[in-house]
């Protein structure tokens, strides 16, 4: 812990030295434009956070008197602590996050650590951050900033929590009262988490061992009497025993280096925005390489993980209509495979977002968004997934996400459902929720209910049903 108390202080020492030097660099113009009236603000430490206790149970847990002796409450505790430094023209934030641990690993994570400086109509932020880009309440194509941890979805509902930090150059520039200019570069990537194991594991990855035998079994077929029968079995355990975990490349190097451009104005009522992103997909494309390779090396064959590249041109826009809060987003997503039939790389596809939010009756309010992914070049698609990263998939992916929330005795309860629906899956997720609120305390208890087509990305895991109840204190 003392070592995370002392990068934090490293971090919030140029925050002070800026403000020192403040009466020096008067003359230069900081700020926007109100310099008169502008008092140089002493320099100080904000310490802010929150304190869980949390416990959890799935349904599986209770099938049998076997799987309820292996069940799991959950973390029971979880923390936050912020510390924000703020001075007339700089701020400096570390947000941390407190999980208890057992296994020698630390307790401590940064969540986000950051410097932001402010020179005239400039505003220039550097370190770990959490950006969010686009006009969609949650999950929208052209948030592209930071991946997504999806090894719990127990917290789906907390896009701003599944937010992997990255660590960022961020500049932006006011043109006038309503429109801004921001770039960006993240020097390095990192795709979407997910697990490796247990109940949140995809099957894009548990699906492989058996995708690598079919394989194995196709090379053979096409190549009788290239291995001995006796040495068969030998090779199928080989290539059971394959950890996918292992064949991620390695990007931390300026080769995944992404940048993007955003502008935002206002015209009249409509909030616009237009934005140009190059990076990676956070979804890595999987394959498995062919019987060449089987030939050369009857181990030989392995499992192929690439990022891929891809340019993002995207438009937003947001209004109130009939008192309807919309908001909608449009995206091309241009990879590499403008032809549709390289199997190691995505096609290029097309994106889009429409959602509003609404109060209506009896104090109810409402949420609605529906996203949808078009997939270009479809008939090029393969049809054998070990050869093909998107076989098997439908041309479009569409989901439709729903809360519906009503406020009881002056707000201090509210009661809440959240779904999510995957059209072409067959798919939902039902999130109920209950929360109280009494000052700084709040007490919540929730569930999810996970059904439909077990082939879908969220039917797969219709065993994984559970019961949340927490209990915050914000301070």
């Amino acid at each position: 812990m003392n070592r995370f108390m002392l990068t934090g202080l490293w971090l919030l020492i140029p925050v002070v030295f800026l403000a020192a030097q403040e009466d020096d660099n008067a003359g230069f113009g900081f700020g926007f434009g109100n310099e008169t009236a502008a008092v140089a603000a002493q320099p100080g430490v904000n310490v802010s956070g929150e304190v869980a206790a949390l416990v959890l149970g799935f349904g599986d847990d209770f099938s049998s008197a076997d799987s309820l002796k292996q069940a799991s409450l959950g973390d029971i505790f979880s923390g936050k602590i912020k510390f924000a430094a703020s001075a007339f023209n700089a701020d400096g934030v570390i947000n941390l996050n407190l999980a208890p641990v057992f296994d020698g690993s630390s307790p401590v994570h940064i969540d986000e650590a950051y410097i932001r400086l402010y020179i005239g109509a400039f505003t220039f932020e550097g370190g770990l951050r959490k950006l969010t880009w686009g006009k969609a309440d949650t999950f929208g194509p052209l948030d592209v900033v930071n991946p997504l941890d999806y090894t719990d979805l127990t917290s789906m509902t907390d896009l701003l929590g599944m937010k992997i930090p990255r660590p960022l150059l961020h500049l932006s520039y006011r043109l006038g009262s309503f429109s801004a200019l921001e770039g960006l570069v993240i020097p390095a990537f990192v795709g979407h988490r997910f697990a490796p194991n247990g109940r949140w594991a995809p099957a894009q990855f548990t699906r492989y061992p058996e995708l690598m035998q079919s394989r194995i079994a196709q090379a053979l077929a096409e190549h009788p009497g290239l291995i001995a029968p006796d040495g068969i079995q030998k090779i199928q355990e080989h290539y059971a025993q394959l950890d996918i975990a292992s064949f991620y490349p390695r990007t931390f190097g300026l080769e995944y280096i992404q940048a993007g451009l955003r502008f935002t104005t206002t015209l009249g009522s409509s909030d616009l925005g237009i934005q140009y992103f190059y990076g990676n997909l956070f979804r890595p494309a999987i394959t498995i390489t062919g019987e060449a390779d089987f030939i050369k090396d009857p181990y030989g064959i392995q499992p192929k993980l690439r990022y891929n590249r891809y340019h993002q041109i995207g438009v937003d826009y947001a209004q109130v209509i009939a008192n309807f809060n919309l908001r909608a987003e449009l995206a091309a997503n241009i990879t590499e495979d403008l032809s549709g039939d390289d199997g190691s790389v995505y096609n290029p596809a097309i994106a889009w977002s429409l959602g509003f939010d609404r109060d209506l009756v009896w104090g109810l309010k409402l949420n609605c968004q529906a996203t949808e992914s078009i997939r270009l070049m479809y008939s090029q698609i393969g049809d054998n997934p070990s050869l093909d990263t998107e076989a098997g998939l439908s041309m479009t992916s569409t989901r439709i996400i729903m809360a519906l929330s009503r406020a009881f005795f002056r707000d201090a309860l509210e009661l809440k459902i959240t779904g999510i629906w995957g059209i072409e899956d067959k798919d939902f997720y039902l999130i109920p929720a209950l929360i109280f609120t009494h000052g700084d305390l709040e007490a919540e208890l929730s569930g999810g209910i996970l059904g439909g087509d077990e082939a879908g990305e969220l039917g797969q895991y219709r065993k994984n049903s559970f019961v949340k109840a927490m209990l915050t204190y914000t301070f």
